[in-house]
Formats: structure tokens, sequence, C-alpha cells
């Protein structure tokens, strides 16, 4: 039975002031003055429209019985059920087994406008609608990659060669045997930074001071000239160079690299008098710290980084509601701390912002002993640090990790749907496809 009270199921034709429709089967009664409350709406124009005005009664339904005054609509009556609420309610709840982006196709049919949505189903309603785009950006990838024809020239083929072969790792074997030694050279390279820091394993230079073993410079040279050839290539072959400098990714690739060349030209390029300056030798010390930044080079080769990205952005809300719960508590109990250590003659507790930082160590349970309470009171309150820190930091895990495992799923569902999407189309294709070889052929002959 439909939730609204007033549309009647009877055999019969409607009496003066009603409307009789048939959707798809399902034979209901309207009441003209509940239909006249949107007048633009399609049946308040048909309870306006003259039976003797065939024509114009066509233009709005599908068929017309004049004997019975029924009109006909080839709609799905489900639908419908949730379209009448807006004549009772005001507003359109979308009922659960109905596509929404469908439904919003019915809206428009019965001339119904979308702010009439609860709110809820508006947020349904944009989910879906981001999903779509998702997945026909998704399926324009796969088409992209599908199609050669676009390429007419010899230049185009080969750039769009080269792109296939340095973004697309699953495109050829040499593209995946590319992106497997891009993925070793980072991580080589990682490690290399790693122990050329080991003091056993460095050099003494000229002047007596230690620096990387001359084995692991090449390496690390090697690598970088690898790094250097894979971002000018992907540059060069970019379709839009534009976007591919402004990418995230693509920033963090030239800011892994550009360390590098820095570092090179102060050191062999600079006067003597120039690299003795204390203010060059710490840009030095800084910019090699920057190769750091080449381990984020590893969420360009893994998608399970790439979601675990994508899901943080998700869950901003709740990292907000982490640091605000870890915030308040770390300035409670580090001033509590500080007033009941101040008793003590040997405290280690001389100011509240020095507090924060054992406040810090306590709720996340780090404990590093450096501070500590030595008060019986410090003691009680250090307890009731450490158990609401683990509290606080417990509270937003399960909404995180729920994100993570619904951004996973939906991205595999997405990819799955925009493969199925490029199978239809390339079905839908093969008969015209094999229509034209047939009228080649028939040509031919002729």
């Amino acid at each position: 039975m439909w939730t609204v009270p007033k549309p009647r199921y009877r055999p019969g034709s409607c009496t003066e002031g009603e409307i009789a429709v048939n959707i798809g089967g399902v034979r209901v009664i309207l009441f003209g003055d509940v239909l006249n409350r949107y007048p633009e709406s399609r049946l308040a124009e048909l309870l306006t429209c003259s039976s003797q005005n065939y024509e114009a009664i066509l233009s709005l339904c599908d068929d017309f019985d004049p004997c019975r005054k029924e009109f006909y609509f080839d709609r799905d009556p489900d639908a419908f059920k949730c379209i009448i609420d807006v004549y009772y309610f005001d507003e359109i709840h979308i009922k659960n087994g109905i596509c929404p982006i469908c439904f919003i196709k019915e809206m428009e049919f019965w001339k119904i406008d979308q702010g009439v949505l609860d709110e809820c189903c508006k947020s349904y309603l944009s989910e879906k609608e981001e999903e779509l785009k998702e997945i026909s950006s998704k399926v324009k990838v796969i088409l992209e990659d599908l199609e050669v024809e676009r390429c007419v020239t010899r230049s185009q083929k080969c750039q769009r060669f080269l792109w296939r072969l340095m973004e697309k790792p699953s495109s050829s074997l040499a593209a995946r045997a590319i992106a497997i030694a891009s993925f070793l050279s980072i991580l080589v390279s990682a490690v290399v930074m790693c122990v050329g820091t080991i003091p056993e394993l460095q050099v003494a230079d000229a002047d007596g001071k230690l620096v990387e073993h001359p084995t692991l410079d090449a390496i690390e040279t090697a690598c970088m000239m690898w790094f250097t050839a894979e971002y000018v290539l992907r540059l060069a072959s970019s379709p839009n160079k534009l976007h591919f400098a402004l990418s995230i990714m693509n920033v963090i690739d030239f800011m892994a690299i550009m360390p590098f060349y820095v570092v090179l030209t102060l050191t062999y390029l600079g006067t003597a008098s120039m690299m003795e300056l204390a203010n060059v030798q710490q840009a030095i010390q800084a910019l090699r710290i920057m190769r750091i930044a080449r381990i984020f080079k590893l969420a360009r080769h893994s998608a399970g980084l790439q979601t675990l990205t994508y899901a943080l952005k998700r869950s901003l809300k709740e990292l907000g509601l982490l640091l605000m719960y870890m915030g308040v508590g770390i300035f409670v109990f580090s001033a509590l701390a500080y007033t009941m250590e101040q008793s003590h003659p040997e405290t280690l507790f001389r100011s509240i912002p020095q507090s924060f930082w054992w406040a810090i160590i306590t709720m996340t349970t780090v404990g590093y002993g450096d501070i500590y309470p030595k008060t019986t009171l410090g003691k009680c309150n250090a307890a009731v640090s450490f158990l609401c820190g683990v509290i606080a930091i417990a509270l937003p895990i399960h909404p995180i990790i729920n994100n993570f495992v619904i951004f996973y799923n939906k991205q595999k569902v997405l990819e799955i749907a925009a493969k199925r999407e490029v199978e239809m189309m390339e079905i839908k294709s093969s008969p015209k496809m094999e229509r034209r070889k047939s009228k080649d052929q028939a040509s031919a002959t002729l």
C-alpha cells in the first residue's frame, strides 16, 4: 500500500474535481484541489486540460481513454508513489531500490522541481552524481588508452606511445618493467640516503670532514639520473603539460629531483669563498634533507597509498575532532600538573608551556620519562591524563577506518563499473562496425 492516505484505488469513472491516472497498470484517482498546489506540474496541467482537446492531452500523457476519462503513463509506479508525496507533504523522499539518477528524470517528466527533495536525499543524490562522474572519468581514461585512430601524425603516435609507456603500467610488458624499475630506484635511493649517514661507511675529504662514500654517491647520482629522465619523458609526452606540472604527485617528483641539482651547482660551480659561507653550507644541508621527499614518489606506484590519502581527506572532520580532544586535554592536564607539582622542591614542571610536552607524551602513551610527576596528586593526574588520551585517540579511529574501507571498496566497484561500461559500449558499437564492413564490401564488389 502507498503511504499517502488520499489516493483511492477503485474502478469506475472519477467525479468532478478528480483525475484518474494509470501509472504502469496501477490505477489511481487523485483530487484536483491537491494537484493544484503545484499548478505547473504535469498532473495539474492534465486537470485543467479539456477532454475535447485530444492533441493537448496526448502531449501530456502516453494515452487517454475518453470513456473512462483515464490518463495512461508508461512510467515506473514505484517512483510515482514518491512523486505524489510532494502534493501532500511538500517534500519528496527517494525510497530504497530506486536509482536516484532515474528518479531525477522522473521528477523532470512530472515537472516537479528538485528543490522539494529532502536534504538526506539531496546528499545521497550528490554522492551518486559524484560516482557517475568518477565512472565517466575512468571510462574516458580507458577509452583514451584504447583509441589509436585519433593519433593521425607520427609525432602524435610517438607521444601517445611514450605516455602509455611511462604512465600506464598495465598497457604493456615494457611499461610494467619501467614501473618496476622506477619503484626499485625509489627504494634504492632511500636506502642509500639512510646508509650514507652511517659514520663507519663515510670517508674523509681533503678538509678532514666526513662525507658520503663515493660508491654510495655514484648510486645516488645514477638514481637521480633515472628520476630526471623519467620526469622529462613524462612531461614531454603529457597531453596537458600545465595540468601535469601542477599535479600534486608531479610537484613531489620535482621537489625530490631539484635539491640534487641545486647542491651540485653550489658544490661544483660556486667559488671557494662562497662555499665557505655558513649560510650556503646550511642551505646545502637543508637541500640534502629534502631528499626524503622522494619516498612520497611511492604513492604514484601504489594504489593503496593513494586510497589512504583520499580516505584521510574524507576523514578531515574526524581528524579535526581528534586534534581538538587532544588539544583540550593537553591544556587541562598540563595546567593541573604544573599546579600540583609546585609544592615539591624538586619539581620538573617549571612552567605550563613546558608541561605541554609532558601532557603530549603522556596522553599519547609514549612516556619518555624525562618529565614525570613526583607528588601523589600529580601521579593521579597523570593516570587520568593517559586514560583520557587513550579514549580520545580511540574514539575517532573507527570512523577513519570505516571511511578507508568504504572508499577502497567504492574505488574497486567504480573500476569494475567503468570496465563494464566500456564493454557495453564495445558491444553496442560492434553491430555498427559489422554494418560498415558489409557496406564497404558491397561497395567494393560493385
